[in-house]
């Protein structure tokens, strides 16, 4: 590639990084493209000419790579790129941040695919971005052997294969070539996709696709950020938080309550659903922490089924009504087992809750 120098309208010999940067965009954004804008500001400052391939070498980068955060920053509109007429990169213009206001930010974790290359020849496909940058283009044979043959993809292919059980076929490869060129991800990022819908049982690679179109109108770059909002995809977090009460999005930590619920505790939706139902006649503060004590004790005592929840109340009502009167725990093995002791007292637990 030419080289090309980066300059804007206002020259000064310093390399100043504005607060608002700091502030505002830098906390989430990834590591190539915090090392390409701070390199344009150092290369802008002292006016020296450099280029992608350039930059690739000094971060040990791929020129995609850098080119994928050129954009991605153009796109946030902190810089501005200029092409000749062969469509070649031929300046960069860094934009005053300084001088815009908060309402201006646009969140950095935009995704900035490369747009698709040319096709040549014959027939060859054009593909039209009807769906904006989340249509899944068509590739060419020697683009998908390319891809498949590329030191940098050949991993993330071979651990794909090792996710779903079997050789990948054309269409999948062009699949995670989409992921890579159109939606930006990085190798990290598609590694933890599949994997994520490969443990939820999900290995067709149409579901796959939705979930990494999901991420990417998500703004989704990097696993970290994935891991964080993953929760927004399961539905019954959303059932648990209406029936306690809630509205808006989960936080992380209730998500995980909801987690161990369902996963952990192997509860179905109608026990989970009477704990929420308990919790909200109960109190109106902390009612995730409430819900959980009351499913960790049902959970202590083997509940399975709404039946098994009926027999402790009732256990439990005699309790209070008589001395030494016993426990029931459900066995396993459906049975149910006398103790002489009792922690299914939810009115201290309300109170060492709201205490807190």
């Amino acid at each position: 590639m030419s080289r090309f120098t980066i300059y804007q309208d206002n020259y000064d010999d310093t390399t100043v990084v504005s607060n608002l940067f700091i502030d505002e965009y830098m906390k989430d954004a990834n590591d190539a493209q915090l090392k390409v804008y701070l390199y344009l500001l150092r290369m802008m400052s002292a006016r020296i000419p450099t280029s992608v391939s350039d930059i690739a070498d000094k971060f040990n980068h791929t020129e995609k790579d850098v080119m994928r955060a050129l954009k991605y920053w153009e796109k946030n509109r902190l810089l501005s790129l200029e092409y000749d007429d062969s469509k070649n990169l031929a300046g960069i213009r860094l934009l005053d941040v300084s001088r815009r206001s908060c309402a201006d930010i646009v969140p950095l974790t935009a995704v900035m695919p490369i747009p698709p290359k040319e096709k040549q020849g014959a027939g060859a496909h054009k593909t039209e971005n009807k769906g904006g940058d989340y249509e899944k283009p068509s590739y060419s044979a020697d683009q998908l052997r390319d891809f498949k043959n590329s030191e940098e993809t050949a991993q993330i292919l071979f651990v794909a294969e090792q996710y779903l059980g079997k050789p990948l076929s054309p269409s999948e490869i062009n699949t995670i070539l989409f992921f890579s060129d159109r939606l930006g991800f990085s190798s990290d990022l598609i590694d933890y996709l599949i994997q994520y819908c490969v443990d939820r049982g999900k290995k067709d690679f149409r579901y796959i696709e939705k979930v990494a179109v999901g991420w990417a109108r998500d703004n989704i770059t990097t696993p970290q950020q994935a891991a964080g909002v993953i929760h927004k995809y399961d539905k019954n977090v959303y059932d648990i938080m209406k029936a306690l009460g809630k509205s808006g999005t989960p936080t992380r930590a209730e998500a995980d309550y909801a987690a161990k619920w369902q996963k952990e505790y192997g509860f179905t939706p109608d026990i989970i659903a009477e704990a929420c139902k308990r919790t909200v006649l109960a109190t109106d503060r902390h009612r995730f922490e409430y819900a959980d004590s009351i499913l960790g004790s049902w959970h202590k005592r083997n509940v399975r089924h709404k039946a098994d929840i009926c027999l402790l109340d009732e256990a439990y009502a005699k309790k209070k009504s008589g001395k030494n009167s016993p426990e029931y725990r459900i066995s396993p093995s459906g049975q149910f087992n006398q103790f002489m002791h009792t922690d299914y007292d939810f009115e201290a637990l309300e109170k060492e809750i709201l205490s807190n």
